[in-house]
C-alpha cells in the first residue's frame, strides 16, 4: 500500500496522468467480479494500475505496453518494488505497431486518446471469446459534453476525437458498449454474443 502512495505522489510531483481511484476501483471491482486472469492494458504510464491490477490475485497476469522510456523504465522499478515483476510484463513499444500474441479477458485502453480508434481495432483480434475491452477518460474532464471548457486548439481537437471514439463504439455492430460515469467515464464492450 505504501508503494501505490507513493507512485502517487510521484505522478502528482512529475504531472503523470493515472487513473482516478475512482475508476481504478471500479475496474478492479470488474476484474474479482468476473474472474479475469489474463489482462492487457495499452498505456502503462508509470504501473499505477498494472500494479492495482495485478495485487488482486495470485493468478492475475498483467501484460503493459508504454511508449515513452522513462515511465517505462520507472514502472519496471515500480513493479520491482511491488514484488511483481513476475506477474506483470512491462512491454516498451508502440503500441499500434507492437506485435502481440494470446488472448485476454480484459483489455483496458488507457494511452494516447486520438488513437483509441486504432487501439480498438488492433487488440479486438486478442480478446478472449467472453472478455472485455475498457476505456478510460471519455469525459476528459468534463469537455467532451461541454467544449467551452477549453480554449486550447490542440485540447479542442483531442476532445473532438474522444467524442468520435465514443460515437464508433456507439454505433458498432461487432461490440455492444455501456458507459459508467465513474471517474472521468469508462466504457465497457463485449462483444455481440
Amino acid at each position: 500500500m505504501d508503494n501505490l502512495l507513493s507512485i502517487k505522489a510521484y505522478a502528482s510531483r512529475e504531472a503523470v496522468p493515472i487513473m482516478q481511484d475512482e475508476g481504478c476501483d471500479f475496474i478492479c471491482d470488474y476484474i474479482k467480479e468476473h474472474n479475469c486472469k489474463n489482462i492487457l492494458e495499452i498505456g502503462t504510464a508509470i504501473g499505477y494500475s498494472s500494479i492495482r491490477f495485478a495485487s488482486l490475485a495470485d493468478d492475475i497476469k498483467v501484460t503493459t505496453i508504454e511508449l515513452d522510456i522513462d515511465r517505462h523504465l520507472k514502472a519496471v522499478e515500480n513493479f520491482k518494488a511491488a514484488g511483481l515483476s513476475d506477474r506483470i510484463t512491462a512491454i516498451h513499444a508502440d503500441a499500434l505497431t507492437c506485435p502481440l500474441e494470446g488472448l485476454f479477458d480484459l483489455i483496458f485502453i488507457d494511452a494516447a486518446k486520438a488513437q483509441y480508434i486504432k487501439f480498438f481495432e488492433k487488440y479486438k483480434e486478442n480478446l478472449a471469446p467472453a472478455g472485455v475491452i475498457i476505456s478510460d477518460n471519455l469525459s476528459f474532464h468534463g469537455m467532451v459534453d461541454d467544449l467551452s471548457l477549453t480554449h486550447n486548439y490542440s485540447t479542442k481537437k483531442l476532445v473532438k476525437k474522444i467524442q468520435k471514439y465514443a460515437l464508433y463504439l456507439r454505433t458498432n455492430q461487432e461490440f455492444e458498449t455501456t458507459f459508467y460515469e465513474v471517474g472521468d467515464r469508462i466504457a465497457v464492450s463485449r462483444r455481440h454474443q
